[in-house]
């Protein structure tokens, strides 16, 4: 594992969700983050409302720059939804800057789940 580029586990991931959620060959970044959040909300497949889907994108996010320092898991609430207080502010990022951290944290997602083969 240590010796793949994070270009080669990218291609890991995006497989990945190929195989399991029948999703195109390419998906984009708020489609991985959308099923990560599900996953960790662990409310499956379902009919979500636009809040919902936002309050997903939210969970996945935090959760995934929560090794990075940026958030501290704090408590579920009653609806079971985990809440995380921010610890250290996200930097200004450029769009693509974005997207590579979130690649990066994702990859760091899918070693602490185990989720390569």
């Amino acid at each position: 594992m240590e010796n793949k580029s994070d270009s080669q586990l990218w291609e890991e991931v995006e497989a990945f969700f190929v195989e399991n959620f029948d999703t195109d060959k390419h998906p984009q970044i708020d489609t991985i983050l959308f099923l990560i959040g599900v996953q960790e909300l662990g409310s499956g497949q379902q009919k979500y409302t636009k809040d919902d889907k936002l309050n997903i994108l939210h969970i996945a996010v935090c959760r995934l720059l929560e090794p990075f320092g940026y958030f501290k898991f704090s408590h579920y609430d009653d609806d079971g939804y985990p809440h995380f207080d921010e610890v250290e502010q996200l930097p200004e990022l450029k769009p693509n800057e974005q997207q590579i951290l979130m690649k990066k944290a994702i990859i760091q997602y899918f070693m602490d789940e185990e989720l390569f083969k």
